[in-house]
């Protein structure tokens, strides 16, 4: 079932259709199955470089805890809430990520994107399609005004995805966030509903 739009039903638990198919990708709700294939790339180093989530798992048991915490975040019932898809290769069924789309405001209709990725995938285009499919959710289905994607400053890689998704590079914070122990830069991108419109030709939300 799908309720659309946040600001026309600000009491119900909206809740998308999954999965979400891209030209190469099935975004759906994580599994207990997932166990193997999340600790594969959320165990990795260099992919906590840039973001402070706890560091990497010592064992299977934490990346057990954050599963279930993935699979738990299909629906947005309050602010704060997220929904947090794996990242599936349709053509061998590999999940190699996932994406996250986060509830900020319901007052001003606000949300933000993110994502990760095993490194091993990087450079196939998969995390724009990817972003890209959760814009379109929070926009066209949740109808959402605006939509942000926030960043350490030296993750070149990622303003690129940022940059070519069309989002607007809006403020770089100095020294804005710790992580591990290192004060670092946050830069900030931007996208409003009519931006996204106006890109895709989608049609607005009745």
């Amino acid at each position: 079932m799908i309720v659309r739009g946040l600001r026309a039903y600000p009491a119900l638990v909206l809740t998308p259709s999954l999965p979400l198919r891209t030209e190469r990708l099935d975004l759906r709700p994580f599994t207990a199955s997932d166990l193997a294939a999340l600790h594969a790339y959320f165990s990795l180093p260099e992919l906590h470089r840039y973001v402070e989530i706890g560091g990497p798992p010592a064992d299977l048991d934490v990346t057990r805890a954050v599963l279930e915490r993935r699979r738990r975040r299909t629906a947005l019932a309050e602010v704060g809430d997220v929904v947090q898809l794996a990242v599936v290769l349709r053509e061998t069924g590999q999940l190699v990520g996932d994406v996250v789309l986060i509830w900020r405001s319901a007052e001003h209709r606000q949300g933000e994107v993110g994502y990760v990725l095993h490194p091993d995938h990087q450079g196939h285009g998969y995390v724009g399609e990817a972003a890209a499919a959760m814009l379109a959710l929070g926009f066209d289905t949740f109808d959402l005004h605006r939509i942000v994607g926030r960043i350490d400053a030296r993750n070149t890689a990622s303003a690129r995805v940022l940059e070519r998704l069309g989002m607007r590079r809006e403020a770089h914070l100095r020294e804005n966030e710790m992580i591990r122990g290192e004060w670092t830069d946050e830069v900030v991108y931007a996208m409003l509903a009519r931006e996204w419109h106006a890109a895709t030709g989608a049609t607005r939300p009745d």
